[in-house]
């Protein structure tokens, strides 16, 4: 079967779906991209490179927050305990 012949059909069942539905097959096809761009990176070093720059010149020009091992682990801590209190 063919790209072109797959993306008809998955076209044609997406407007047959309700929105939860849709947010189930959005979830999971953000699943496979995100596990497809995660190795894509790692396979040649100009891939890995890039994204390295991409993700330091967000750091750096303010449009994502880093955060220390500390603030990490204690956000982690806090979740865990929630959870067992649950």
């Amino acid at each position: 079967m063919s790209a072109v012949t797959l993306d008809k059909q998955i076209t044609s069942y997406l407007g047959l779906l309700n929105t939860s539905q849709k947010k189930a097959v959005l979830s999971v096809v953000k699943n496979f991209a995100d596990a497809y761009l995660v190795t894509a990176v790692w396979k040649d070093e100009e891939s890995f490179i890039a994204e390295m720059d991409r993700r330091a010149n967000e750091y750096e020009t303010g449009k994502v927050k880093g955060v220390t091992l500390e603030e990490m682990e204690h956000a982690a801590r806090k979740a865990i305990n929630a959870k067992s209190k649950k």
